[in-house]
């Protein structure tokens, strides 16, 4: 299994759950909605699930529910700030089309 992590999204982790002052790590997976299917849910954790496949990456832990991981299986995660936006970006390989707003996806 592989989720992987560019170097940004490490460290936007890391940053955000000193802030925090607390946090295991960033929680990743995906709900059926949208017009194309599915969307990715982002949240930091808090505790880890049994339900929860558990991948480390460059000092950063990554929780995964084992319902999420075949849709996801493969993608890397990236942090972006584009002027005043910023957010996580997913290249996720499984991917076989998106709405036109990008807010969901199909695979």
């Amino acid at each position: 299994m592989s989720i992987s992590l560019t170097p940004a999204a490490a460290e936007r982790i890391k940053s955000f759950l000193l802030k925090r002052g607390h946090g295991v790590g960033l929680r990743l997976g995906v709900k059926k909605t949208g017009c194309s299917g599915y969307a990715y849910v982002v949240n930091y954790a808090d505790e880890v699930k049994e339900s929860d496949v558990v991948i480390e990456q460059q000092g950063v832990t990554v929780l995964v529910d084992k319902g999420s991981l075949g849709f996801i299986e493969g993608t890397e995660v990236d942090f972006v700030k584009q002027g005043l936006n910023e957010a996580f970006k997913f290249r996720n390989p499984n991917v076989k089309g998106e709405c036109g707003c990008g807010e969901s996806f199909t695979v």
